[in-house]
């Protein structure tokens, strides 16, 4: 039996540019209008034996196409509303927990089983170059005994190449609505890969603005850290869903065949969530360091202004005692200058020399002092 195209290796290899995003959800709800489901079907066919028998215009047509129980109906709907999911969910006797989820959207990936009917609900993730941001999809499978009902709210992920894919491979087509089903996991796992690429190179960028000191770093890395935990969000539940499609395996007597697709699709998803993991890891250590070099940067500034203000203060210290030297002889040539006759020392041969003597006393003393002290 043909083997199933291989996921695409999660090397960190793409075009250069390419920076952080922030996560966001594509999913929006639609208002209620009285218009038929078939208006939002996007590719509806009927398969048996793995080879396209049919292409009904309505759902009802569809079930109708359907042979006998070895062939599958394979419809896809996007961005149905309520009155349109609901109308579907009749046709297909959809349980109405699953149908609610559907309706609702924002919901976290996981599996469920109701009766004979698997709803799926999984996250794509595809990283846009133009606004350099992880944009994230919703995708809800309805897998029943011979049917597959795919409800997409984004464009992402393209369901149309995973039928192509399918329609050229009858031989794995024909094993039924659980290998569409594993189709679409490898197709949303391989989805995965550019976007890891993406975020690792976003990071490389992020190390190299933080040793380099670029303005705003520490919000783009707050706001990557903000990507990589959505992207989180969208991967990690994978694994356990994956382990209850293995759980169940002998139960539900899976193709061996299958069962070596799905463990592929396991150990590429496992590969993703650890990067994922790694990712948000590394970001928190750069976020450390990125706080202690600002801390050090701001150190140093502090450190600056404490030598101008020191060196601002010995400055002051000079003026200072050079005007308590300057003072002392104004001082005392103030008082000698004072033209009185009634005064201590007027009429004193000796006054000018002791006047400037003091003088000269005085101010050698206080250079004495103040350069011991250190201000002169």
């Amino acid at each position: 039996m043909p083997q199933l195209r291989p996921i695409r290796s999660l090397l960190p290899s793409r075009s250069a540019g390419l920076s952080d995003a922030d996560a966001g959800h594509a999913v929006t709800r639609r208002p209620v209008e009285p218009t038929p489901a078939e208006e939002t079907v996007v590719n509806s066919a009927v398969y048996r034996d793995g080879r396209k028998t049919a292409t009904p215009a309505t759902l009802l047509e569809a079930l109708a196409s359907l042979p006998d129980a070895s062939s599958m109906a394979w419809i896809g709907m996007y961005r149905p509303n309520d009155a349109q999911l609901y109308a579907a969910a009749k046709q297909f006797d959809l349980h109405e927990l699953a149908v609610e989820d559907a309706i609702v959207a924002h919901q976290r990936p996981k599996l469920e089983r109701y009766g004979k009917t698997l709803f799926v609900v999984l996250r794509a993730a595809r990283y846009c170059d133009e606004t350099e941001r992880v944009e994230f999809g919703e995708l809800h499978v309805f897998c029943g005994p011979t049917f597959v009902l795919t409800v997409r709210h984004s464009e992402s992920p393209d369901l149309s190449a995973v039928r192509r894919r399918m329609e050229s491979n009858p031989d794995l087509l024909r094993l039924g609505p659980e290998a569409v089903l594993y189709a679409i996991l490898d197709a949303v796992v391989d989805g995965y890969a550019p976007v890891v690429a993406g975020l690792q190179n976003d990071i490389d960028e992020i190390e190299t603005e933080v040793f380099s000191g670029a303005p705003g770093v520490s919000r783009r890395i707050y706001e990557l850290t903000r990507e990589v935990i959505e992207f989180q969000r969208a991967t990690r539940p994978l694994l356990g869903m994956l382990r209850g499609l293995s759980a169940g395996f002998e139960k539900y007597n899976t193709d061996e065949e299958l069962q070596r697709y799905l463990r592929d699709v396991t150990d590429h998803a496992t590969v993703v969530v650890e990067r994922a993991d790694g990712f948000r890891q590394l970001l928190g250590n750069i976020l450390t360091v990125n706080a202690t070099l600002v801390s050090q940067e701001q150190n140093e500034e502090m450190r600056n202004l404490t030598q101008a203000s020191y060196a601002q203060n010995e400055e002051i210290k000079k003026v200072s005692a050079w005007a308590a030297i300057l003072f002392a002889p104004t001082l005392i040539g103030t008082v000698y200058g004072m033209n009185f006759d009634h005064m201590p020392e007027l009429h004193w041969v000796g006054g000018y020399p002791f006047a400037l003597s003091l003088m000269m006393l005085t101010c050698a003393g206080l250079y004495t002092i103040f350069k011991r002290r250190g201000w002169l």
